[in-house]
């Protein structure tokens, strides 16, 4: 299993050895020990949730009231996705840029996105089966959205995507610089507080 941090401090990709034979393949697509020695700390996993979407969707982004906030290990078990890590962290040094990582059934790939970042992704085929696996249950009322289509952050669906298709509720959530005048958005400062003492209890 190879893990290196993206762009975005805070957000990993993870690339597992897929073993395969004539029976089909085995891989480890989680291991918390390996995850935790890359982050800094083990993670606490809460819940675990399952999307199917149709070419073209886009879920995100979406973020939770940090702290606690909510960090997510994400991979796709049939189909492709895009998947973007966007940093919503004001005063963060990457504040408003994201870096992405396709999670397909081919590499098997996932990724890791630290609380405090924001999470969206686009489904490349039909019937794209996503499975994420979270550091604290859903709260609806401590959720909030960013428009994935705001130009400020400017995500780049790609042309395999087709056209975006987004719920009701993410198509009306404000941009980034709104989500920032409505007090929504996390603290670099806040979030660097809250990993260094995620790191302190790991190391107890």
């Amino acid at each position: 299993m190879q893990i290196r941090e993206l762009d975005v401090p805070g957000a990993w990709e993870i690339s597992p050895q897929v073993h395969g034979d004539d029976r089909g393949i085995f891989l480890e697509w989680y291991r918390f020990d390996r995850l935790a020695e890359a982050v800094g700390h083990p993670i606490d996993l809460r819940q675990a949730n399952t999307s199917v979407s149709r070419r073209g969707v886009v879920r995100g982004i979406h973020f939770a009231d940090f702290p606690i906030g909510q960090a997510k290990y994400v991979t796709a078990t049939h189909g492709a996705v895009l998947d973007f890590a966007i940093d919503i962290r004001l005063g963060s040094p990457t504040f408003g840029r994201w870096d992405a990582v396709r999670l397909d059934d081919v590499d098997r790939r996932a990724i890791y996105l630290s609380e405090g970042l924001g999470h969206a992704f686009v489904a490349l085929t039909d019937d794209a089966v996503v499975s994420y696996l979270v550091t604290d249950v859903y709260n609806p009322t401590a959720e909030h959205a960013i428009n994935p289509l705001d130009p400020s952050i400017g995500l780049e669906f790609p042309r395999e995507a087709g056209e975006p298709l987004l719920s009701p509720k993410d198509l009306a959530a404000p941009t980034l610089a709104e989500a920032e005048m409505q007090g929504l958005l996390p603290t670099w400062d806040a979030a660097r507080r809250y990993y260094a003492e995620l790191d302190t209890r790991g190391a107890r």
